[in-house]
């Protein structure tokens, strides 16, 4: 059987000449898995095709095929936007933060860029450098450094029916931006001088004063504010801060918080008699 297979190969090889035998990928595949299985001894004696020594590379090609890992590419599109995303929000948080502090602050997230590459970036959102953006700050930036030492206040009207008929009530409140704690201070269909006054006492109050820690009163320029109400603010250090005219997004988390207690309380109740 052996010599009748040696003898076959020797008439293929007289048929194709000298010319080359063109095999395939799986042709390759296949004669390598049989030929390590058979032996470089037996390759030497039968193999006519190709040497033993071809055979035994190709399953060694085999072999490293098998167990290479992937590389793997980022997506570089997606990865300069995060980048981007980053580097603004330094900038925006950190005012004083220079080029080359963003970028150590982007290393050891792990993303090396050079400075040129986020002074671009910034350029391209219109964010200043640190010298002149240190210089400016935005209402949002002051509210989130001073949050723990700013208050800010409003009145929210309720309609009470009474034997008089429908009687509007006056609210004053504080709320705590650091906390989001609110305090009703008092309410009244009247808020003159003289409630005002005892308002601004009681959140002064050395003891349980909701504004004996704070520095700062965001206010609108509601003309019930009086002197009174101011003096008493300002002897205790608690400095003002009024909104612009019609610009209520100045005062947002007091406004925010009118419209919730509208919404979930005031509208859905009916309030009468004045106790």
């Amino acid at each position: 059987m052996l010599e009748y297979v040696r003898e076959e190969n020797r008439v293929v090889k007289q048929r194709l000449g000298r010319r080359k035998l063109r095999l395939t990928d799986d042709d390759r595949v296949r004669l390598a898995v049989r030929g390590v299985a058979v032996g470089r001894g037996l390759l030497e004696e039968f193999a006519s095709i190709v040497t033993p020594e071809t055979i035994l590379r190709w399953h060694r090609q085999l072999v490293a095929k098998t167990w290479t890992v992937p590389s793997w590419q980022p997506d570089w599109k997606l990865l300069m936007q995060l980048i981007a995303e980053l580097a603004v929000r330094f900038a925006r948080e950190n005012p004083s933060w220079g080029y080359d502090r963003i970028q150590g602050a982007l290393k050891n997230l792990g993303h090396v860029v050079a400075p040129n590459t986020i002074k671009m970036i910034l350029k391209r959102w219109g964010i200043d450098p640190a010298p002149e953006r240190a210089k400016r700050t935005s209402w949002r930036q002051f509210l989130r450094t001073l949050a723990a030492s700013i208050a800010a206040g409003d009145f929210f009207p309720t309609e009470v029916w009474s034997a008089c008929g429908l009687v509007t009530w006056y609210t004053f409140f504080v709320i705590d931006l650091a906390t989001r704690t609110v305090t009703i201070v008092g309410s009244t269909p009247n808020p003159d001088d003289d409630f005002m006054k005892q308002v601004a006492r009681n959140l002064t109050d050395c003891v349980d004063g909701f504004l004996r820690k704070k520095r700062f009163l965001i206010l609108d320029r509601d003309g019930r504010f009086s002197d009174a109400f101011r003096g008493v603010l300002k002897d205790h250090g608690i400095e003002m801060v009024l909104c612009p005219a019609r610009a209520p997004n100045c005062n947002a988390f007091a406004e925010r918080f009118v419209r919730s207690i509208k919404c979930e309380c005031l509208s859905r109740m009916i309030f009468i008699g004045s106790g």
